[in-house]
């Protein structure tokens, strides 16, 4: 999301700041702890059964054609399950996290009294964790850990269009690499004013990245769902 609508005072600084909730599903192929390569096929209400934490946000502060934004992921899912003999361990805890941050600047190249469009160009940082922790039997109380933390360049575009006084529509789309084989991001909303601090947004977000290391990690995932967020001016 880009939360700032774009406004006639171009000398002062603009802020904004948009929690959401993303119903996102994950798609795409995975591995850890040496494991072969899995096929993963999530639905939002098969993650939610697991989840623990989460927060999600976007930040943007804007100054003429200028502007700097964010956008800030973060969750934490565990589950547990029982081994069949027991002899190792009775039961398996696994816990997963998974943050992606994500940093960048535009400039605008066109505008008008209803809207802009902004070249973005940025960096995401990713960082995913599993731990999992053994209990009973002879590993009991032991632990263990796989993951990765990496970091992709993005280029791509950002951009609001008011429909009405009210009404209006923001997005953004981002493509790169880096760390990764493949970054990118697609985000479009479509927001209402409440009042002249507050706005509503409800949109549609796709994200995928595809990494993986000399040490058999593999995250190559989609994440793919509706958005539902409240944005603060000021």
């Amino acid at each position: 999301m880009a939360p700032v609508t774009y406004k006639t005072d171009r000398d002062n600084w603009q802020f904004a700041f948009s929690p959401y909730l993303w119903v996102a599903g994950l798609d795409g192929k995975m591995a850890q702890f040496g494991s072969p390569v899995v096929d993963v096929n999530e639905s939002f209400g098969d993650i939610l059964k697991d989840f623990d934490v989460g927060f999600m946000s976007v930040a943007e502060a804007r100054k003429g054609d200028f502007s700097i934004f964010n956008d800030l992921q973060y969750s934490k899912v565990s589950s547990d399950a029982t081994t069949p003999l027991g002899i190792l361990a009775t039961s398996i805890n696994a816990e997963s996290t998974t943050f992606a941050g994500l940093l960048g600047a535009g400039y605008t190249v066109a505008s008008s009294e209803a809207g802009f469009i902004d070249v973005a160009v940025g960096a995401r940082l990713w960082s995913v964790d599993t731990d999992l922790t053994f209990y009973g039997g002879l590993l009991d109380g032991q632990k263990v850990s796989d993951g990765d933390t990496w970091i992709d360049g993005l280029v791509g575009f950002r951009g609001n269009y008011n429909f009405t006084p009210r009404l209006y529509m923001t997005g953004w789309g981002l493509v790169g690499a880096g760390q990764a084989d493949l970054d990118w991001d697609v985000t479009a909303g479509l927001g209402s004013h409440i009042n002249e601090r507050f706005s509503s947004i409800i949109g549609y977000r796709a994200l995928g990245v595809d990494y993986s290391n000399n040490e058999g990690f593999v995250f190559d995932v989609i994440q793919h769902g509706p958005i539902l967020g409240v944005v603060a001016h000021f």
